[in-house]
């Protein structure tokens, strides 16, 4: 019983050192591997649709109109879901807000529960290199009841599709 135990110890550190060994010959450089990427491959994809948000005029308390503008950056026609946008009349929390010292504000709006996978009618069909925006009053969804300085990020890439990769900061007088 005992020999089998030293059998079984020394083949599970003969394995333990071949393994680390291999690793650190990767990172001495000892992997030869020569193959080279493709251009296209290293090259950083550009997300096909894209999202923007922006504001119309001078935000006050009670009207700070915004813009959600969608680029489809592809050479082909593309669609993405309106779920959790402006495309759609206000059912859900689909921005961030934050006033500058990363304090909340609270989303009083309506939640819709829906049922996934999207049909098909809640998609939006948008020719290439073709945009399309909706406006709305931010005042509407979100408590926002002092001036100050704001933070708004999209959140819901993950259910329409849309890749919106900068936050949006305005000065609410």
């Amino acid at each position: 019983m005992m020999k089998k135990l030293i059998i079984i110890a020394g083949l599970g550190l003969g394995l333990f050192t071949a393994c680390s060994s291999s690793k650190n010959k990767e990172k001495a450089g000892g992997n030869n591997d020569t193959t080279l990427l493709s251009q296209a491959t290293a090259e950083k994809k550009v997300d096909p649709i894209l999202g923007k948000l922006s504001v119309i005029g001078e935000p006050k308390l009670g009207a700070i109109n915004m813009r959600f503008t969608v680029y489809n950056n592809t050479d082909t026609v593309t669609k993405f879901c309106i779920w959790h946008t402006p495309f759609e009349k206000l059912m859900s929390k689909y921005l961030d807000v934050a006033l500058d010292d990363y304090t909340p504000i609270d989303y009083k709006g309506p939640m819709a529960k829906r049922i996934m996978p999207p049909p098909a009618d809640s998609y939006k069909e948008l020719n290439a290199g073709d945009s399309t925006s909706a406006d709305f009053n931010l005042a509407d969804a979100y408590a926002i009841t002092k001036a100050g300085n704001y933070t708004i990020k999209y959140n819901s890439s993950t259910i329409s599709g849309i890749v919106v990769s900068d936050s949006l900061k305005i000065k609410i007088n």
